[in-house]
């Protein structure tokens, strides 16, 4: 049931969790069920455990409870707010440790058909892709994720990562490069291994 707006207080406030949670931090879970998911994919690209991006995830929106008050609405989504505080939070993870549009239209994968064996195929195209992108150099992975996952725009990818969005594309496009090198590698790899199998079935001796 929505809350009965108060006098002086305008209907925006009530529509926008993010005011609300200023002010009440019972609003804030409704952030946390939004931005949640994403947020714990982007650490998890980083760090590559599930304890540990869970256990960073946490903390990342402990920040931004207690740091609600003080941010302001400076034309972006208040996802790169987020996104901001959870690569602070993982910079801070690998410091204390001292004494991660369609990614197939990206790299240029042929479209399959839609009957089921294809769509086998592709699936298990996809699952090889996002393989490849978590080999990818931390930098170059945050930034697939947040450009194929999340759909950010580069202005907003660079605010994210600290960078330019002229640096933002620059990385994305060194990984969309590598990934091609990477595949094609791997698709030119299982062709031999195919032929391999397919030459020793045809070759095998015949018994007198």
């Amino acid at each position: 049931m929505s809350p009965t707006p108060l006098a002086g207080i305008p209907d925006a406030f009530w529509r926008d969790p993010v005011e609300r949670a200023k002010t009440d931090p019972a609003a804030f879970a409704e952030l946390y069920d939004r931005y949640s998911a994403r947020i714990f994919r982007f650490v998890r690209s980083r760090i590559h455990d599930d304890g540990l991006a869970e256990d960073v995830t946490a903390d990342v929106f402990m920040s931004a409870l207690r740091g609600i008050k003080s941010y302001q609405d400076r034309g972006r989504p208040f996802s790169c707010w987020l996104y901001r505080i959870a690569a602070n939070a993982v910079a801070s993870h690998y410091r204390n440790r001292r004494p991660q549009l369609s990614l197939d239209d990206a790299i240029d994968l042929a479209v399959v058909e839609t009957d089921p064996a294809d769509e086998a195929i592709a699936r298990e195209r996809v699952r090889a892709i996002w393989q490849a992108v978590d080999r990818l150099p931390p930098q170059q992975r945050a930034a697939m994720i947040l450009k194929f996952s999340d759909d950010l725009t580069m202005e907003d990818i660079g605010a994210i990562l600290g960078k330019s969005s002229a640096a933002a594309k620059l990385l994305i496009y060194r990984a969309v490069q590598r990934l091609r090198v990477e595949l094609a590698a791997e698709a030119d790899e299982a062709s031999i291994v195919r032929q391999g199998g397919e030459r020793t079935r045809v070759r095998q001796p015949v018994r007198a």
